[in-house]
């Protein structure tokens, strides 16, 4: 039991005339819970309400994308980069409000209030001819007068829907591609009328947009709006016009809280910050616009989120005056039951969010369809009625034997014993762990070593057999009498035999690199067929050491798989550790006169000189030897293979699928 006093993270909090039960906020976040698209089904309630469940007080679910005026004949858009404009929105349809006043019943019972968040969403209008964000290349259409008045017409209805279905609150988006933020941005509006102008004039659409909704609801629903500290843009507002703008707003009364976050959408610094951010890194920010409304008429209570995935910090924060309120939506992404943990005492139960920005990245670049949300640490997100539909104690407990203790071993050995089976778990290394061990040596990536946390403490508590430094073989693993053996292996760097020359000691691979098992010359050419963050890690790694790295990459961009909240963050990274990338290149082979690459796309054949030593980042090979070797023996009637030592896929699909095997041992 922890002896840390929450004096304030507990303690309600009176926005409006909404009673706030805690200071734990979901922010609204859209990770596409519901697979019924415009909908509200089960598993949208069964997503965030494990968070109303888990102790969070303020609910803020997903946004509602109001309708928005197209000309007559234009069809709808719906892209990830171009933004969301339809005809017809979802809070119109009678099905969907009857979908969300369920959802809201099953808030309230679970003590947690919610908010609606009002957006358009879209990059399709502008109050000028300008990209809404700088990564973009629409140019958005300009909003005439009676357009904006449908803009707010659209706000006043909205907020009246959220009213009817009982919801508690509503916020008004002017952050992030919105067209809120779009009126606030002086790059963005650039209008000589009287939506135009100074600091002063560019508040004048979000101050009508909350007339309006205050004209429709009046003081019955908590009313807010959510912005970004600083455009972190060039030629944009920084944090004190942001302070200005906000007091224009606060001072005329409508208000009731600020939600303030911080960053950009594409680039860096994100507003979704990845673990190479500090944690709460604009706290500042938040202290700064609780001073300066501090001293107004209306009390106005203020939201700041930004990487606090610890209720440790939450309570520092509060305590210290930077927040009223603390968002905490990935916190609770990771572990739906932290703030019960918390209050409880039990902080070493914890699973907490590493901030690999996957759980929200791939949302808005969903990789599969049908799409359902997904956690890198948590099997269960995404999954949440099959968890409850299918956990349950084993019908005949046995003596689980699971070989290999990373990801999907670590899972699978949970599981099995939360279903009340003995457990023992072999790994041939000094720690559990596997290759999150690897991932937590890189520059900003220490946070992985959380989970490794989590799994320890975890399977000690269930009284899991550890056995560290142990070879298993056939014969091993019988004499322990196992009446299942869950093989989880993992899996080693790939070694590509179609390169010439690479048996020369010159030649390493990026997993020995971080593991410090080799050393490498000063100037290194790393060459990598690998999309996602192993390279960025390994040319940091090794650029901290004072290396000169290049990489020598296969696609058009380092890290392509990399998505919008995260990638700018990584790049930025690579120039400021001065490592230079040359896309579009396969090593061909290593001679003594230099390197020979190949065009990706062509024949085009190039040579690059003076290296001392090549990094290689191939990705990886599953080693699932000890399965078949298994199987053939015969004499154990169960074996299962997990993780990478089935294929090698990234962390979430090892954890659920050591997790999914924990639940059919």
């Amino acid at each position: 039991m922890s002896n840390v006093k929450f004096e304030h993270l507990f303690s309600p909090l009176q926005v409006g005339p909404m009673r706030v039960p805690n200071r734990i906020c979901e922010t609204t976040n859209t990770i596409n819970s519901s697979r019924a698209p415009g909908l509200i089904d089960e598993h949208f309630i069964a997503h965030h309400g494990a968070k109303a469940k888990g102790g969070t007080g303020w609910i803020g679910s997903e946004t509602w994308l109001l309708n928005l005026p197209f000309p007559d004949g234009a069809p709808d858009e719906v892209s990830m980069r171009g933004g969301f404009g339809c005809h017809f929105a979802a809070y119109q349809n009678p099905e969907f409000i009857a979908g969300w006043t369920r959802f809201v019943d099953e808030m309230h019972a679970s003590g947690a209030v919610v908010v609606v968040q009002l957006t358009h969403l879209n990059a399709l209008w502008s109050p000028s001819a300008v990209p809404v964000v700088g990564a973009q290349d629409y140019t958005p259409h300009v909003l005439g007068e009676r357009e904006i008045q449908f803009l707010f017409d659209g706000y006043a209805d909205a907020a009246e829907a959220a009213l009817k279905s009982g919801a508690d609150g509503v916020e008004i988006h002017c952050a992030h591609e919105t067209i809120g933020y779009s009126f606030l941005s002086p790059v963005t509006n650039r209008r000589t009328d009287q939506w135009g102008g100074g600091p002063k004039e560019r508040v004048r659409f979000v101050i009508e947009a909350l007339k309006h909704v205050r004209a429709r609801v009046g003081d019955k629903l908590a009313l807010g709006i959510r912005v970004n500290g600083q455009e972190s843009r060039e030629g944009g507002y920084d944090n004190m016009e942001l302070r200005e703008m906000v007091y224009y707003i606060a001072e005329t009364g409508l208000l009731d809280f600020l939600d303030v976050d911080v960053g950009h959408c594409w680039g860096a610094p994100s507003y979704v910050p990845s673990s190479y951010h500090p944690h709460a890194e604009y706290r500042e920010f938040g202290k700064a616009a609780r001073s300066d409304v501090a001293d107004l008429e209306r009390k106005i209570a203020v939201l700041f989120t930004g990487r606090i995935n610890d209720p440790v910090l939450a309570e520092e924060l509060l305590k210290g005056g930077f927040c009223d309120l603390v968002g905490m939506v990935r916190a609770g992404i990771a572990d739906p039951e932290f703030a019960n943990k918390a209050r409880e005492g039990r902080l070493g139960e914890i699973r907490r969010c590493i901030a690999c920005t996957r759980c929200i990245d791939e949302a808005s670049e969903p990789l599969t369809l049908p799409y359902a949300p997904v956690c890198s640490i948590n099997p269960q997100i995404g999954n949440e009625l099959d968890w409850e539909a299918n956990f349950r104690p084993a019908d005949k407990p046995g003596h689980v034997v699971v070989v290999g203790g990373g990801a999907a071993g670590c899972e699978a050995a949970r599981v099995a014993a939360m279903r009340g089976h003995k457990v023992t778990l072999l790994e041939q290394g000094k720690r559990l762990g596997g290759q999150l061990l690897i991932a937590a040596r890189a520059p900003g990536r220490d946070s992985f070593e959380d989970q490794v946390y989590f799994e320890e403490n975890a399977l000690e508590r269930l009284g899991v057999d550890v056995r560290l430094q142990t070879h298993a073989d056939v014969d091993f693993i019988k004499s322990l009498q196992p009446d299942a053996v869950v093989i989880a292996t993992g899996a080693l760097p790939r070694l590509p035999d179609e390169v010439e020359g690479i048996d020369q000691p010159s030649v390493v691979q990026g997993w020995d690199v971080m593991l410090g098992k080799v050393s490498t010359g000063k100037r290194v050419a790393l060459v990598s067929q690998e999309d996602y963050y192993q390279t960025p890690c390994v040319a940091e790694y090794l650029a901290a050491q004072g290396k000169e790295v290049e990489i020598f990459h296969k696609s058009v961009h380092l890290a392509t798989e990399v998505a919008r909240y995260s990638i700018g963050m990584v790049l930025k990274r690579m120039e400021q550790c001065g490592v230079k990338v040359h896309p579009n290149l396969i090593l061909k082979a290593v001679r003594p006169d230099g390197l020979e690459f190949v065009s990706s796309w062509g024949d085009q054949r190039y040579v690059e000189q003076g290296f001392d030593s090549v990094v290689l980042v191939y990705g990886s090979v599953q080693q699932p030897d000890l399965y078949y070797r298994l199987q053939e023996d015969g004499s154990i009637p169960k074996v299962w293979l997990a993780g990478s030592a089935w294929v090698p896929r990234r962390l979430a699909e090892a954890t659920r699928h050591g997790a999914n095997v924990g639940m059919l041992v």
